[in-house]
């Protein structure tokens, strides 16, 4: 591959090919290429057709974030050719752009399901809880008797008796507040994100305290500890994970750190018929 070789404008001249000009009303008389013209291309992105010309032949300089979101939608970019666009024009990924709440698939249950000796929860930039295996059940709460809106990592530890099961209450907490703070800027804020930290805000003074820190982290790996009722003290390592193709999922899962803690678990698991109806 040539060093200078305009991997942008080739991108952009590949891409204007394969599309249909009947998609877009345009007429399909004397074109001597397939796809779309150039000019047709900058009318639907709102730009000159000189400007556009000269992206296509490397000339001009980079093109701001405005312009290539135009093109975007211009070229019916899917949202990894729009990432690739991004990259290739200015070296970085693209804003985020928010999208509802997205639907836990049967095969991201699955993968859940497969942690079956370990708690593994399936969670938004804001820590709602969308989906979760057996354990978690079992040894965090009962999900699935919870309201959706109630089934939020920041209503349920800071609510009243929410110190009671984690020892390290304040360190998990400063966690867990850092890594809201830096993923809900990473996905977009939305508006009932927005409310969510009002609501807190108003209503528990260790919300105040501790967002008012400005504390900023990456949820990552680490240790944590909860006081079970049943088992006291249990001890896990904790890893999270981005999902693939759902960036406003993360993954959770929760290793028993010792073999006393796994066997201590396990025992229990047996044993233990879920949730009452």
């Amino acid at each position: 591959m040539e060093q200078d070789e305009n991997l942008l404008g080739s991108f952009l001249k590949e891409r204007r090919s394969r599309l249909d000009p009947a998609t877009f009303g345009l007429p399909l008389s004397r074109r001597r290429t397939p796809g779309l013209r150039r000019e047709e291309v900058a009318q639907l992105a709102h730009v000159s057709a000189t400007w556009y010309t000269w992206l296509e032949q490397g000339r001009g300089g980079p093109p701001s974030a405005d312009v290539l979101e135009r093109l975007a939608r211009a070229l019916s970019l899917t949202e990894e050719e729009r990432e690739h666009m991004f990259l290739l024009a200015q070296d970085r990924p693209p804003s985020p752009r928010r999208a509802d709440r997205p639907a836990v698939t049967p095969q991201l249950q699955r993968v859940l399901d497969a942690f079956a000796a370990s708690p593994a929860i399936l969670k938004t930039p804001e820590w709602t809880v969308l989906a979760w295996n057996r354990t978690a059940n079992a040894l965090f709460a009962d999900y699935g008797s919870i309201p959706d809106r109630g089934r939020n990592i920041l209503r349920l530890m800071f609510r009243e008796g929410g110190h009671d099961h984690l020892p390290d209450w304040e360190s998990v907490a400063r966690v867990i507040l850092g890594t809201v703070r830096r993923d809900i800027l990473r996905a977009g804020m939305r508006e009932e994100t927005r409310e969510l930290i009002e609501e807190m805000s108003a209503q528990s003074a260790d919300f105040r305290r501790i967002w008012a820190e400005q504390e900023v982290q990456a949820h990552g790996e680490g240790v944590k500890r909860i006081r079970h009722q049943q088992l006291g003290l249990l001890n896990f390592e904790y890893s999270s994970f981005e999902v693939g193709g759902h960036p406003e999922l993360a993954l959770v899962v929760f290793n028993p750190a010792t073999p006393a803690d796994r066997e201590k678990i396990g025992r229990f698991l047996e044993g233990w018929a879920g949730p009452p109806r």
